[in-house]
């Protein structure tokens, strides 16, 4: 018995679970494995079940059952990296947030306790996603990390606004875009040599909820995760979350940095054919804004063995990008039904919701529990793989789990 489980949960992990939606499973052969810091993996405070991608840059994603907090806590937290993180001492007395560009009336450079005295706090739960998040599910497959489902976290973020910030240097009537710069490391290690320098329009940066954070579930942001101050955008890809953030410059234009062209963080304007190749040109491509609506089974695992006659409360979490959810169903029997469940609003905007169903499972056998979620304007996730692109990004497909009831 304690063998056949074992076989069933590899199972319903690798490939039961995945071949539902897509036939092949391309990436199946080169699953990521799980590294302790003893095989010169994360730092020791990180939970052991994270799944590194690759380590040169950290690329760290959350297995779905971990995301079980309500608040994401910063061991459970996923890591996407470009470049290396800061090397040697950061003192937080002399490090400086300059505010620049063409289109502020006056550049201003603040340390970290200006900040942290001159502005009023603020404190959100912001769900952050990596653009990539889901990229595994793709065929063909796309370039880039293969993610599953775990590059995805609401943790509580605390700093200043932004749009306060931006008040005191003054804004020109021209300004349409911010960028940011960060102090990480390029692979080549080529002095001064941008990893990564994204940003987002100047009405997404005015936002309430746009924060230039040193803390994290109250405590400082730890340096994987861009200690000691970070650009924190919600419901938009991470990507334009800078970390060990020094410098944001106020654009005319929209912003022409890092990881800003190509198909980079941008998708096709029109559909095209799964593997096509498409000029890197903006005739082409859209720079992606606001994540599609998404929701997560966190309890139970995947691959659990229930009881026959006992009743299990399934939850999860939901979100929507700028909007709010508006309804959570789960269906056991492969989308032909759904069950609406218990949805929590959320803690602020931009914070994804929790959501919960209580279900008898009285019949023996193999089940699939399928969650879908439909956002404030009555958009609901797919539930095979949407349009495919080359970068791979925004795949929002219902989130499936496999349970044996016996």
């Amino acid at each position: 018995m304690i063998q056949d489980r074992r076989d069933f949960l590899k199972k319903s992990t690798y490939s039961t679970l995945l071949g539902l939606v897509i036939p092949n499973i391309p990436f199946a052969k080169s699953s990521p494995t799980i590294l302790s810091p003893a095989e010169g993996g994360l730092p020791d405070w990180k939970n052991k079940e994270l799944i590194i991608l690759s380590d040169k840059p950290w690329n760290v994603e959350t297995p779905p059952h971990l995301l079980d907090d309500k608040v994401t806590p910063v061991e459970k937290m996923f890591i996407r990296n470009n470049g290396l993180v800061p090397e040697g001492n950061i003192d937080v007395n002399t490090w400086t947030l300059t505010i620049g560009g063409e289109s502020v009336k006056t550049s201003k450079t603040y340390k970290l306790k200006d900040l942290k005295e001159k502005f009023k706090h603020y404190t959100y739960q912001l769900t952050l996603e990596c653009g990539g998040n889901g990229r595994s599910g793709y065929f063909p497959q796309t370039s880039g990390n293969q993610w599953d489902q775990g590059a995805v976290s609401c943790a509580e973020w605390t700093g200043v606004r932004l749009k306060d910030i931006l008040a005191d240097v003054g804004l020109k009537e021209d300004a349409v875009y911010i960028g940011y710069y960060g102090k990480d490391i390029h692979l080549s290690r080529t002095p001064n040599k941008s990893v990564i320098s994204r940003g987002v329009p100047i009405k997404k940066a005015l936002e309430d909820e746009t924060l230039i954070a040193w803390a994290v579930n109250g405590k400082d942001i730890p340096l994987e995760h861009g200690f000691p101050l970070r650009l924190v955008i919600g419901g938009w890809p991470a990507s334009v979350s800078g970390k060990w953030l020094d410098k944001i410059v106020v654009r005319n234009k929209e912003h022409d940095g890092e990881k800003m062209s190509g198909h980079s963080y941008r998708v096709p304007i029109n559909p095209i054919e799964p593997g096509e190749k498409l000029a890197e040109t903006p005739e082409n491509f859209k720079i992606i804004e606001a994540m599609p609506v998404k929701s997560l089974i966190t309890y139970p695992k995947t691959g659990a063995v229930i009881d026959t006659g006992k009743t299990i409360t399934l939850r999860g979490h939901a979100w929507a990008g700028d909007l709010a959810v508006k309804e959570v169903a789960v269906s056991l029997d492969y989308g032909v039904s759904w069950k609406k469940c218990n949805l929590e609003a959320p803690k602020n905007r931009l914070a994804w919701q929790h959501w919960s169903l209580a279900l008898d499972f009285s019949q023996k056998g193999y089940f699939e529990v399928w969650v879908k979620a439909t956002d404030s304007k009555g958009i609901t996730q797919p539930m095979v793989i949407p349009q495919w692109n080359p970068g791979g990004y925004l795949n929002n497909a219902c989130h499936r789990i496999a349970v044996k009831v016996v």
